[in-house]
């Protein structure tokens, strides 16, 4: 089955929303949709990236052993290091030539996490995203203000895409220039934000700043995602704005925004597009797949990707899979509560301390002692880096610069800003068994 899109009709206050087919399959025939896409991933896979190749024929599994969606669970799984073992193009199913192209995620070394698209993955990526931002409330029509990062993050060119093809106006704003995304708003009056909820809140103090009051903006649905956020953060920036907030997860690997997303009539969960991306619940422990219902670890299949299939990928989000409620057949996702590893989000991007250990041991005066320290200023989130120095270099001085130095190389290579405190040999305590790097002191509501 080919899922079409229908064109809603313009206006906010269309009635009947129109959903494509897909939205509006029984499970029964989503669940046979499923074996099929995946009997097919399998096969790509397995013939066309030796890397799973290997992977299937190291478990004792061929994709002719899938029958029904429960086999899925003899197959191996796939993590981030495979992903930086096989950079830049290992993992591509379809010759480089026939990439339309390629977006990328940090990694744990300074590289990025390298994905492909062919202009057929770009089709149906718009097409689950144009799905996503109807789910969220918007209609043909309406005007879009885009203030995800564009570039080689998905978090831009994905909700671009996704608008165009729902029919919005977009407004290519990407991120930064807080006093400028208000003056635009304003001016422009979008119906429609799509944003990380973080810098929604900075964005909310710069219209208090001008003296403009956000509840009398244009705005009436937020579309929030790239990094985690609460239920309290969602009542203030809704009642700040009078708007309708919802939460939308995505993940470069998987395909980028887009995999899931809170329908607006219901905000109780994100309905996964399972006619795109499998999703399993594993213990993080054991690696047994887990009943619905159960907290466990997000597992993602792609179904229809074609210049990177991913198969059994251990994204590290906690959560758990419920019914589907204003898409039936699809299941929602709970709010993602935490990580099973150590991998921070700092204002959208991914942070590993393995990442600053690196920067901090390329210096000769640092020890090898640090910590990071989260924190919340304002609105916004701050990272703090702690390092022990060396006794010669303690004695030497130069301290200042030495900070500014690390501060420079995590900006280059990992893309945030951070403070850096050098701190005095034997400052920082010491642990008897694993080192705990990362204090997340910022708000928990």
């Amino acid at each position: 089955m080919t899922a079409t899109l229908s064109r809603p009709a313009a206006g906010p206050s269309a009635g009947h929303v129109q959903r494509d087919d897909a939205e509006i399959l029984s499970r029964d025939a989503l669940v046979a949709l499923q074996t099929k896409r995946l009997s097919q991933t399998l096969h790509r896979v397995y013939e066309n990236v030796p890397h799973y190749r290997r992977a299937f024929d190291e478990k004792g599994v061929h994709p002719s052993d899938l029958r029904e969606l429960s086999d899925l669970a003899k197959f191996p799984f796939t993590v981030k290091a495979d992903l930086r073992d096989n950079y830049p193009f290992g993992l591509f199913a379809v010759p480089r030539e026939e990439v339309a192209r390629i977006h990328g995620s940090s990694g744990t070394t300074g590289k990025p996490i390298v994905v492909g698209y062919t202009q057929a993955d770009i089709d149906m990526w718009a097409g689950v995203m144009a799905r996503s931002i109807r789910a969220a409330g918007g209609r043909r029509g309406m005007m879009l203000h885009n203030a995800y990062g564009y570039g080689l993050f998905t978090g831009g060119l994905g909700a671009h895409y996704g608008a165009e093809r729902l029919g919005c106006t977009v407004v290519p704003m990407s991120g930064g220039m807080t006093e400028r995304q208000v003056q635009l708003i304003h001016d422009f009056r979008p119906e429609i934000i799509m944003v990380t909820p973080s810098y929604m809140l900075a964005i909310l103090d710069e219209f208090v700043r001008q003296g403009l009051d956000p509840r009398k903006s244009s705005l009436k649905f937020g579309i929030f995602g790239a990094e985690p956020w609460t239920n309290a953060m969602r009542e203030e920036i809704e009642q700040a704005f009078d708007m309708q907030a919802t939460d939308i997860y995505g993940l470069s690997e998987v395909i980028g925004p887009g995999v899931a997303q809170e329908c607006v009539e219901t905000k109780d969960g994100l309905h996964i597009w399972e006619d795109h991306f499998y999703p399993e619940v594993i213990d993080p422990e054991t690696g047994e797949v887990l009943p619905d219902g159960e907290k466990g670890e997000l597992v993602f299949t792609s179904l229809t990707k074609q210049a990177f299939p991913i198969v059994r990928y251990r994204t590290r989000d906690l959560t758990r899979l419920l019914p589907g409620t204003a898409r039936p057949a699809m299941r929602r996702m709970e709010k993602v509560t935490g990580r099973s590893d150590d991998m921070m989000i700092l204002r959208g991007v991914n942070v590993f301390p393995t990442q600053v250990e690196e920067a901090l041991l390329a210096c000769d005066w640092c020890g090898g002692h640090f910590q990071i320290e989260l924190t919340r200023e304002g609105r916004m989130d701050q990272m703090t880096i702690r390092a022990e120095a060396r006794p010669e270099a303690w004695d030497a001085g130069g301290h200042e610069e030495r900070a500014l130095k690390i501060v420079e190389i995590v900006k280059n290579t990992i893309g945030v800003t951070t403070r850096v405190v050098v701190e005095a040999p034997g400052a920082l305590p010491r642990s008897q068994g694993k080192a705990r790097r990362v204090y997340d002191n910022r708000p928990k509501d």
